[in-house]
């Protein structure tokens, strides 16, 4: 076995392999146990024994092909200086960007040493991992960590980011370079410290009209992976433009990814049709059906081993775990995977 690595070499295998997002997190009682013992979710992330801890558990417990470090897409504001912090039951805030004038707060270039206990954290899950396991390191797309950083929280259609864009177009692209180049710096530091395959999360990519697609997302993520190859030619990227209605062999095209990671909403086999044969597709198991089980969650898991079948593909949710999941489903799941 070789994690997922075997599938970006042609290698496709009878059986896909299989990680899910947020595996590491508030479904498992001993996440919740190691949780209890940090005072904020920052500082949780920033201590690597416990990062460490929390991304080998689900790997202990159901012996997933990949693991993903447990870490935040929010780092990158926060070590570019801007105030981040996490609300309990209600997710992130930051100090809300509402000027081009607020922007001169941040600094010009990511400050790696505050990213240190990331890196760290990542040499530790690499040294403790079977060689089996493959490594994934991420960081958040330009386009979804500025909806963040202009708005101070996440919104339901990313409104504030976008008026910003259309009002402050030179500002805004200053912006999006500022996070291109730190997601760059971020991810080559993650390979640096043992990843062996990236990706690049774009939740918020879907209401964007597809001039703004372009421009935002797309030229971004292609920089990004051209900068990232460059220095590391054989580790893939995987992307995730979640909930994009545009064609995503474009976007694969443009932006030269080796996989593509599939919301809930994708028709996977009419996807996986116009791909060309050698990018990998990930996911697109609905995380409701998971907390359902029973006879719902073998038919949606047999429809995507289906449309799979002998082509590459990794096997994940269209979002990520929710905390309501019972395990005993996510084995039941896995039972149904491996046969």
């Amino acid at each position: 076995m070789d994690g997922l690595r075997g599938l970006f070499t042609g290698r496709v295998k009878t059986r896909p392999p299989v990680w899910l997002m947020r595996q590491a997190g508030r479904y498992l009682p001993e996440y919740r146990e190691v949780r209890a013992t940090a005072p904020d979710f920052l500082s949780f992330c920033y201590t690597p024994e416990l990062a460490i801890e929390v991304t080998l558990q689900p790997i202990r417990r159901f012996g997933f092909d990949a693991s993903i470090i447990f870490s935040d897409i929010l780092v990158i504001p926060d070590a570019l200086g801007q105030r981040v912090r996490f609300v309990e039951g209600e997710g992130p805030r930051l100090d809300a960007i509402e000027t081009p004038e607020a922007l001169t707060a941040l600094a010009a270039k990511l400050d790696e040493e505050k990213l240190q206990p990331v890196y760290e954290a990542l040499r530790g899950v690499r040294a403790a991992l079977p060689a089996s396991t493959s490594l994934i390191g991420f960081c958040g797309a330009p386009w979804t960590l500025a909806t963040y950083m202009i708005a101070g929280q996440g919104t339901p259609d990313q409104a504030p980011a976008r008026l910003f864009a259309y009002r402050h177009r030179e500002a805004f692209a200053k912006l999006i370079d500022t996070l291109t180049e730190s997601c760059i710096i971020h991810l080559i530091r993650q390979i640096d410290a043992g990843a062996e395959i990236v990706q690049i999360f774009d939740s918020w990519a879907g209401p964007l009209p597809l001039s703004e697609f372009d421009a935002w997302c797309v030229e971004p993520v292609a920089r990004i992976t051209r900068a990232v190859r460059a220095r590391h030619p054989h580790v893939p990227v995987i992307a995730f433009p979640r909930a994009v209605a545009g064609s995503l062999r474009g976007f694969v095209d443009r932006t030269g990814v080796q996989a593509i990671s599939l919301d809930t909403a994708a028709r996977l086999a009419e996807v996986r049709v116009g791909l060309p044969p050698q990018i990998v597709t990930q996911g697109n198991l609905d995380p409701l059906v998971l907390i359902a089980g029973g006879d719902a969650l073998d038919r949606a898991v047999d429809d995507i081993l289906a449309a799979t079948d002998g082509l590459p593909h990794i096997f994940n949710l269209g979002h990520g775990i929710l905390p309501q999941t019972p395990i005993a489903h996510v084995e039941r799941m896995l039972e149904r995977i491996r046969g």
